[in-house]
């Protein structure tokens, strides 16, 4: 009997087309049991806040392509109301066929941090489709202070404990837990001051009232550009093409320091599973086309597509970190 002796090339070759082989199975399984006549009558897709945020428009983009794609009405339906936990409780309580949808920002994930009385568990209610896009945050100083660098901020906030302040967009925003994080890692005493929203932290910051803020970028860039506020840092691993003069927050003197802004997709968790894979599969597509970063990447925005699970994964990753700032911080709901 002639014995045939392998390489290791050969080996792992075979080990390779193996599991070629069965990925190309599963994936043929998994398209087997996505309902073929699914979505059979219009898809809502819920957004917690007014127009012209993330969601929103993240949300609007994906609506019109998956409308094209399966000729089916896709609508936008702006439901803001309790910090975007108003339209979460309605797609957690939604009839479970897939239609109704809800574009959610990283605050979704601070939401179980900071209330206890929501109509909704975050975790087992409500199912991730997938991360739709990213930003990240941009630390902004008054020009009037003569700040110039995240050391020079760190520097002054050291030399007069308790004497610079930092605006948010309100207790608990996206914008307050950024800022607490920067506070904690860069082992400053200041005080935060909450405003409404976005632009009225904004328009304190360019007066000087506050001192500094982590602005979303879409929202700061032209300021910066136009030099009504100073760009100390941008809060990712790595330097934003709209700012591309600004250094990391990490690499300007917080070493570690990151902070991301997202938004994604979520529906009912009592959805079968086909139909999110298939919810999943057409909208990973449509973020994946060119076109969709040419429009999104002039206004701050990345797409991110991912796997369900990774999407969940990220909002249980989040909600950890959050609550190790909320305790740190003494953060609690208004």
């Amino acid at each position: 009997m002639r014995c045939v002796r392998w390489s290791m090339r050969d080996i792992k070759a075979f080990v390779i087309a193996g599991l070629l082989f069965a990925a190309a199975l599963c994936i043929q399984s998994i398209r087997a049991q996505e309902p073929a006549d699914y979505p059979a009558k219009p898809i809502h897709i819920l957004v917690g806040f007014t127009p012209g945020g993330g969601p929103d428009i993240t949300a609007r983009y994906i609506a019109q392509k998956l409308g094209e794609a399966w000729k089916q009405q896709v609508i936008v339906d702006n439901r803001p109301g309790a910090g975007g936990t108003l339209a979460a409780g309605m797609v957690a309580r939604a009839a479970p066929d897939g239609t109704t949808l809800l574009s959610v920002s990283s605050a979704h994930a601070i939401a179980p941090v900071l209330y206890s009385n929501l109509t909704y568990d975050t975790f087992k209610d409500l199912s991730g489709i997938t991360l739709s896009a990213s930003s990240k945050y941009v630390l902004v100083a008054s020009p009037s202070l003569g700040i110039k660098s995240v050391k020079e901020l760190i520097a002054a906030a050291k030399a007069k404990p308790g004497s610079l302040n930092f605006s948010s967009a309100g207790v608990g925003s996206g914008t307050h837990f950024a800022g607490e994080m920067f506070k904690a890692m860069a082992a400053i005493d200041v005080v935060h001051v909450p405003f409404k929203g976005i632009p009225e932290a904004l328009t304190e910051t360019m007066t000087a009232r506050v001192q500094f803020f982590m602005a979303p970028i879409a929202n700061a860039v032209n300021q910066v550009k136009e030099r009504k506020l100073a760009g100390l840092g941008v809060s990712s691993a790595e330097r934003d093409p709209l700012l591309p003069e600004v250094p990391t927050i990490a690499e300007a003197g917080v070493p570690g320091y990151e902070s991301i802004l997202w938004f994604g997709l979520l529906t009912s968790s009592a959805v079968p599973r086909p139909v999110i894979a298939k919810l999943n599969r057409e909208i990973v597509r449509i973020l994946s086309e060119p076109d969709v970063k040419q429009r999104w990447t002039p206004i701050g925005l990345q797409p991110r597509p991912t796997t369900p699970e990774g999407f969940d994964k990220l909002i249980r990753d989040d909600a950890a970190t959050f609550t190790r700032i909320a305790r740190g911080a003494n953060i609690k709901a208004e």
